[in-house]
This record gives structure tokens, sequence and C-alpha cells, in this order.
């Protein structure tokens, strides 16, 4: 495979496994909703859960993490690996920001998505699971204590890059770090009008209910 065709091809599928909007979908065929019409807008689990109940937010917070781990752990194994630029490393680092980007901006919903924290999850499952394991850990700690969904989001998103430098040898030196700090960045940035709410005390907190509560 040409290498150009390679870098061309990766980016296409990891946006089109990302860009797939289950929120939506699962919305509009199991409650016949559009939940870009309930609560916050966002497609994201998080929304859809507050929107629409457990079992339809679970099912995406699945779904939204599994186009981002599935691509990323398969694709680079191929002859798409292979022929990539770089070798597979840089073939799942690019598939992976494909994803994120397609969950972000999704050209099935008028380039209006979720977040992407259960995507880039996802992507970070696959690439490095004992790091994904930690910033899990730092999320649900925070949620636990907090509530805040949002806050455990940002958070998780600003441990992956030290804790993934912290247990590779290789450090900062990798491919994979400047990838943590390309979505943690894009994932806070994403979070900045939930950032504003938490300042002034105004951010909704999580209920396993499904629902929100003060």
């Amino acid at each position: 495979m040409n290498p150009s065709l390679a870098v061309t091809s990766a980016v296409a599928i990891g946006y089109g496994c990302g860009a797939l909007p289950f929120g939506l979908w699962l919305g509009r065929i199991l409650r016949g909703v559009d939940v870009r019409t309930r609560g916050s807008g966002n497609l994201g689990a998080t929304n859809v859960y507050r929107s629409l109940g457990r079992g339809i937010g679970v099912a995406t917070l699945v779904l939204d993490v599994a186009k981002g781990a599935l691509p990323v752990a398969g694709l680079p194994r191929g002859p798409l690996g292979a022929a990539f630029p770089g070798g597979p490393e840089w073939c799942a680092i690019t598939v992976g920001l494909a994803a994120v980007a397609g969950h972000v901006w999704t050209v099935f919903a008028g380039f209006r998505g979720g977040k992407g924290v259960a995507t880039a999850g996802g992507v970070v499952i696959a690439l490095a699971p004992a790091a994904a394991l930690i910033c899990l850990a730092v999320f649900v700690v925070t949620v636990w204590i907090s509530r805040y969904i949002s806050l455990g989001s940002i958070l998780a998103a600003a441990a992956f890059p030290p804790v993934l430098a912290a247990l590779s040898p290789r450090g900062i030196h990798q491919p994979t770090f400047a990838l943590g700090v390309l979505m943690a960045a894009l994932l806070i940035l994403r979070h900045r009008e939930n950032i504003t709410r938490l300042r002034r005390g105004e951010e909704r907190r999580f209920s396993l209910r499904g629902g929100a509560s003060r």
C-alpha cells in the first residue's frame, strides 16, 4: 500500500468510526427523541444518561468507548500499519486522533457531536491500558467525591500525559505522549463552559438515578 493512501485511509476510517453518533441514533430508535433537544444538547453519554435514562446512557457510553478503542487496536496490526509512515504506532495515533475528531465534529449531526471523553478513553485503553486504568481511577474518585462528571473528565484528561510518561521508559520522548497532550488540550477546551459553571458553582451534579441535581 502506498504511504499516502495509508495515511488517508487511517484518517478516513478513524474519523468514520468516531463520527457514528450512537447517542443520537439510540435516542431516536428507542425513544423517538432527538437528544440534541434535551439537556445540554450534547450527543455524549452524560447528556444521554441525564436526558434519556440509565440504560440508553450506559449503552451510549460503551459504544462511544468502542468506536475509539476498536479501530486503534485493530487497524495498525494489518497492512495499514505496515505501510504507514513511521509504522504501526503512528498509525494508531493517527486513527485515534481522527476518531476523537469524528466524535466531536460528526458529519452525521451537522458537525456537532460530544465532548470526546468516552471516545478518547477508548483510544487510551487501546494504546496504553495501564495509564488508562489510572486515569479511570482519577475520574471515578473525582466524580465519587464531587459528583461532577465534567471535573472528573478534566482531571482524568490532564492526568494522562504525565501518567503515561511516568509509566513508560521513553517518558515524554514518545509519539503517544504527544497524542496525550493534544487530546488533553482538546478535552479541556471542550469543557470550557463547564469550567466556567464550576467556578460559579452552577455546574449540575451527577446522579445515579439518571438525572442531575444541584
